[in-house]
């Protein structure tokens, strides 16, 4: 059994909601990640074998699979197949780690793992709400025997009960919230994400063309003072919007590779994907996965929290990177290094996708060695892969 490599990793800016990219249609945002990562590598389009895509909300242009959709929409050819996976927040994450799964298992050897989430047009929960064709109401996937053992699924209440449990304070979620923002401001400024981002052309408010090649979604000005202002939300005692990540749109997409097919191509790889995790965690509390999943993949590859150089973990809300830090006893100054979601956003199916994009460029930018990345999910559950600089 070869290794499996990330040759090609792409992605667009992340416009806020109904920002810059709300004029998209999703099939075709997902085809412009899927024509970059080829065009990055001069890869010929028919070596693709699949295209896996993880989306959250797939309804509208996000339904009929939009993995498929996609494909037809960019330059690979008709015979590439593609697949539409819904892992909730992780679901570009596991995105990668079925390519990487199926180049193992010897079924491919050329598998592009995408994510795509255009949530100005799909927003929370919106496959949860609304009427069928015959107008009888969609109804919810949360059952009565699930309510009875759970109670009625509430990220932003279970982000509270997080906090309370691993004693995670308000000023600390702040001081938190604030320092992401100042870091992806940074980031933005030093030019870490220009190798990573590919300019992409979108709205002006007034409805006029522009291009970006920064994230939309940061805001350098964040301070405690104007968290404090904030609107504190319903079911929690201090969260507020500020201390959440914000409603998002944005495409990615990386190319997995055979050892066998790197060396035939003469390509350079970027990564080794050293390990992949996926764990269920408590459906009521719903977002410790993260802490497990990290335990999890650190005794399956015999490493050590000290080994990895970069943590990538979803800054879905404050206090799931917090808690995940003092449960684990992590470095704080390896977590989340450019800054997280409170400041990049989390256009939820792509997020995974993008965190590794981001982990993987900036191992190679300060030619350090291990990234780990995780996502805590809806429901209850976290994938986790690490990442090789090679």
């Amino acid at each position: 059994m070869g290794d499996v490599f990330v040759v090609s990793a792409a992605r667009t800016p992340v416009g806020k909601n109904n920002g810059y990219l709300r004029g998209w249609c999703a099939p075709e945002l997902l085809a412009v990640a899927l024509d970059e990562v080829l065009a990055r590598i001069k890869l010929e389009p028919a070596l693709v074998d699949e295209v896996i895509t993880g989306c959250v909300y797939q309804l509208g242009e996000q339904g009929f699979n939009l993995a498929r959709m996609g494909i037809l929409s960019s330059t690979l050819p008709v015979k590439t197949p593609g697949v539409t996976v819904n892992r909730q927040c992780g679901s570009s994450l596991t995105a990668i780690q079925m390519a990487h799964m199926m180049i193992v298992a010897g079924d491919a050897d050329v598998v592009i793992a995408s994510g795509c989430e255009l949530m100005s047009k799909y927003t929370i929960m919106s496959d949860m709400n609304g009427t069928l064709y015959n107008g009888q109401p969609m109804n919810h996937p949360v059952t009565k025997g699930y309510l009875e053992k759970y109670g009625m699924p509430d990220q932003i209440g279970s982000a509270q009960k997080i906090a309370n449990k691993f004693g995670i304070t308000k000023d600390q979620c702040q001081q938190f919230a604030v320092a992401s923002h100042q870091k992806a401001h940074k980031a933005t400024n030093e030019g870490r994400f220009k190798k990573e981002i590919m300019p992409m052309k979108g709205l002006e408010k007034d409805g006029g063309e522009i291009t970006r090649d920064t994230d939309e979604t940061i805001r350098p000005d964040t301070t405690i003072q104007k968290l404090e202002a904030l609107k504190i939300l319903p079911n929690t005692e201090w969260m507020t919007p500020g201390l959440s990540s914000t409603i998002t749109d944005g495409s990615s997409a990386v190319i997995l590779m055979s050892e066998r097919k790197v060396k035939e191509l003469k390509l350079e790889p970027l990564a080794r994907i050293v390990a992949n995790v996926v764990v269920g965690s408590d459906p009521e509390l719903m977002l410790t996965g993260p802490i497990p999943a990290t335990q999890m993949i650190l005794a399956k590859t015999g490493m050590a929290m000290k080994d990895i150089d970069i943590f990538e973990v979803n800054e879905a809300f404050a206090p799931i990177p917090l808690a995940w830090a003092k449960e684990l006893k992590a470095d704080m100054d390896k977590l989340n290094v450019n800054g997280g979601a409170m400041a990049l956003g989390h256009p939820v199916g792509n997020s995974g996708c993008r965190l590794s994009i981001t982990a993987i460029h900036e191992l190679h930018r300060r030619k350090a060695r291990y990234a780990l990345v995780t996502l805590c999910t809806g429901g209850g559950q976290a994938p986790a892969t690490i990442f090789e600089r090679v």
